[in-house]
């Protein structure tokens, strides 16, 4: 979440933030209310214990003056002296001894009503923190949507040219019995599919490759992270509540699949406080994904483009906050190297703030040239996260001059995502006879196969 310094302090510029990324339904009205709420109930409860700290002292002078002049009329009783004057002393005393009780007490329920309300005005505020997005970085253009983002010209090498007309993925696949669309719609619905033979063989190279070279080339440390998680480090990688309806959730316990392996790197240093000797922190993970998406009917419907399951090699990146935009660089670099080792045309996309996502300060996508589909398939997005995710996971760490502890920034990038480099390799790769030449690279991990055919 953003820091709440910059809504007490500036909300007209905040909800101009808001304006820019096209988000309308930011609460920045309703948490100035909450916020300046929260902090009068504080105030109030502050000066109600101090005036019951100053009763209940009161309690004890009067208590101690009762006991004295309960001494007195007895020692007047027992000489037999008149303690009239005495016991109406002791009865005014008594009085105002129950007095001050009861304003105790009246002071003591005053503090409990308020630290309820406060309970509930804080609960209010931090829900409605929940809903803010990042503040987009001031280099990031204004643009109202995905159509305004700005493409860089192809690199890598050259997009595929062939003397025959190329085929898509959805008829390579079946013809070279690599792909079952049939038997994956059979066993769970569409959008599902089956890998078979060479087809799967190919897609575990992929992902052993990909970590491979990050491990190797890039100085990443892998992470085999559970698949599924608690609802909280949903909230702490800023899926939840935005993203509700992606997500699919165990019926009865407190589990959610992992949609991204992001969530569960956000959380390794949940609630830690980290040296700055030990930053920057650099993990790369393989896992399934698992989203409910909201598809257009009619959109995507043909081949492995898009569904409910993919696989995803992830990079992230735990980084000071002077050096976070020089770590974004390093991740797209980082992303664009797996494309040039496969011998896959790829171009860079700056996101401008209609399409920057919930998260991310600052974005960019890395998409591939598929030449059966004839289109550009997005296989990375990297983002810059700041410390969004790290107030929310509460991940700090202590600076080396001794200054404050302060929250690191996160940055995550696809490095990278699947099935779509599938269909990039299978596509550009084709041959004439409907075989498919396997990139160099993986050969090694196929066993020596060069060819499917």
């Amino acid at each position: 979440m953003i820091d709440i310094n910059l809504i007490r302090e500036k909300p007209e510029w905040v909800k101009e933030q808001m304006a820019r990324l096209g988000d309308d339904k930011a609460p920045i009205d309703a948490i100035v209310a909450g916020d300046a709420r929260r902090r009068e109930i504080i105030q109030e409860v502050e000066e109600l214990r101090r005036r019951r700290n100053e009763s209940s002292k009161q309690i004890g002078t009067w208590m101690g003056m009762l006991k004295k002049l309960e001494g007195d009329v007895k020692r007047a009783e027992e000489a037999g002296e008149a303690a009239d004057q005495l016991r109406d002393q002791l009865n005014s005393l008594q009085t105002r001894a129950d007095e001050v009780r009861d304003e105790t007490r009246r002071l003591g329920d005053q503090i409990a009503a308020l630290e309820e309300e406060l309970r509930v005005v804080e609960a209010e505020v931090d829900e409605n923190m929940l809903w803010v997005p990042n503040i987009p970085h001031p280099s990031v253009k204004y643009g109202p949507d995905d159509s305004y983002n700005i493409a860089y010209p192809p690199e890598g090498v050259p997009l595929p040219q062939f003397d025959f007309e190329p085929k898509p993925h959805w008829d390579l696949g079946p013809e070279l019995g690599i792909i079952d669309f049939d038997r994956g719609v059979k066993m769970s619905g569409s959008r599902f599919y089956v890998l078979r033979a060479a087809g799967a063989r190919l897609q575990r190279a992929v992902i052993q490759f990909m970590l491979d070279y990050h491990i190797n080339h890039h100085g990443y440390t892998e992470i085999y992270p559970p698949f599924m998680m608690r609802s909280a480090m949903f909230y702490g990688a800023g899926q939840l509540p935005k993203f509700a309806d992606n997500i699919y959730r165990d019926a009865e316990e407190d589990f959610m699949w992992l949609g991204t392996a992001e969530i569960a790197l956000t959380n390794l240093h949940r609630d830690e406080i980290l040296d700055e000797a030990e930053l920057p922190l650099n993990y790369v993970a393989y896992t399934p994904c698992f989203r409910r998406e909201k598809m257009s009917a009619g959109r995507d419907v043909r081949g492995i483009k898009r569904g409910h399951q993919f696989d995803k090699v992830e990079m992230y990146k735990f980084v000071t906050p002077e050096t976070s935009y020089e770590h974004l660089d390093k991740l797209v670099s980082n992303a664009t190297d797996i494309c040039e080792a496969l011998g896959l045309p790829y171009r860079r996309i700056e996101m401008v703030t209609g399409d920057l996502g919930f998260a991310a300060a600052k974005k960019y996508d890395v998409e591939i040239w598929a030449a059966g589909c004839q289109e550009w398939l997005e296989v990375s997005s990297a983002s810059n996260c700041e410390a969004f995710q790290a107030r929310r996971a509460n991940v700090r760490y202590r600076p080396t001059d001794g200054g404050r502890v302060r929250h690191v920034h996160t940055l995550n990038a696809s490095g990278l995502a699947l099935p779509r480099v599938m269909i990039a390799i299978m596509e550009n790769n084709q041959q004439a006879d409907g075989s498919i030449v396997i990139p160099e690279a993986l050969r090694p991990y196929m066993g020596g196969m060069e060819k499917i055919s």
